[in-house]
């Protein structure tokens, strides 16, 4: 499966899951960390749990399985795909964090398409 692919099918179960304010953000030029960050906000601990728990179930489905998993019943679970990382935040932390200021520099892609279908 390539990275996009990855990316997509993340999106997509984040945004079945109502996720809130996703974001994809290629960091490829930045860091050897991962080729992609997608952030997302959950409305409560157990949204934030339902969204993570779909993002790992729909990707496992596709033969796909996290290298780490970081937060499981936190406020941020954050999937690690090697290439793509996943960070679904309650609103709170993410407000306190800003990954998307941390990585402003990246490149900010357009998730219309991959919600596409």
């Amino acid at each position: 499966m390539e990275t996009k692919d990855i990316v997509k099918t993340a999106v997509k179960a984040i945004d079945s899951k109502k996720g809130e304010n996703i974001q994809v953000i290629g960091i490829t030029d930045l860091t050897i960390i991962a080729d992609y960050f997608v952030i997302a906000t959950g409305t409560s601990s157990t949204q934030v749990k339902a969204i993570a728990e779909e993002v790992e179930y729909k990707l496992e489905q596709q033969g796909i399985t996290a290298h780490h998993i970081e937060g499981r019943n936190t406020p941020w679970v954050c999937l690690d795909y090697n290439s793509v990382v996943i960070h679904i935040f309650y609103k709170d932390q993410r407000d306190f964090y800003q990954l998307e200021r941390l990585w402003e520099d990246g490149e900010k892609i357009d998730i219309t398409n991959f919600l596409e279908d």
